[in-house]
């Protein structure tokens, strides 16, 4: 049996992959989707030891572990602490890079100076609204609203730690159209299978079954329709 384990990206709560989560049930798979701690003085490594809790809770014959946003950074680094329970990796939309390489060398600058401007003097850096998420129907909207949080801002400026052990892990790096970042190159620079759709970036929400079949594929093991 498959076990997936759905890492929400900034933001974001485990309530982010509740569309996709039924799907992958109902085709015979397992699924893990844990709520990163959002609070003070929290950074990229608590999310990393956050997921490495999880996976080493599962008990699946296979693990998929799956990485939406920034949870791109996370989810690398924890498979690189436990690569050989990790069968494939997948980025959504995912940020992801080399050793030393964390959101604030990936991203444009611009983006970075508008976190910490964002965050002022404090470490949480308020939540975007909807649109910045390809949100814009106003029912849809919000509901995300009501339901992102605050960012801590160390999440965005700790730089990741990898030993090399996750470049042996097989990957697929799914990148939605219209592009806003550079997720497909990020992704083809890992070797990862690439893998377009058509939605917005937080395309899990909009089209859970395009992502849920993204995720089937790849497993090696059969799943019941």
């Amino acid at each position: 049996m498959t076990t997936f384990v759905l890492v929400h990206g900034a933001w974001h709560g485990s309530w982010a992959w509740e569309r996709v989560t039924p799907i992958l049930l109902a085709a015979g798979a397992r699924v893990v989707a844990p709520d990163l701690t959002l609070d003070r003085d929290v950074g990229l490594r608590h999310h990393v030891d956050e997921v490495v809790t999880a996976i080493d809770a599962t008990a699946g014959e296979e693990l998929v572990l799956v990485g939406h946003s920034y949870a791109g950074l996370v989810v690398r680094q924890a498979a690189d602490r436990r690569p050989e329970r990790v069968a494939h990796l997948v980025l959504v939309e995912g940020w992801a890079g080399p050793d030393g390489a964390g959101l604030a060398q990936l991203a444009p600058d611009w983006f970075m100076a508008a976190m910490r401007a964002n965050a002022g003097d404090g470490w949480c850096v308020p939540a975007p609204a909807p649109e910045s998420f390809g949100i814009t129907e106003p029912g849809e909207a919000r509901r995300l609203e009501r339901r992102l949080r605050g960012q801590p801002l160390r999440t965005f400026t700790e730089a990741t730690c990898l030993t090399g052990a996750v470049d042996r892990i097989p990957g697929t790096g799914v990148h939605c159209r219209p592009a806003t970042f550079p997720f497909a190159r990020f992704a083809a620079e890992l070797g990862y299978r690439a893998i377009a759709l058509d939605g917005p970036h937080d395309v899990m929400l909009t089209d859970p079954r395009s992502v849920a079949d993204v995720l089937l594929s790849c497993t090696t093991t059969p799943a019941t329709p």
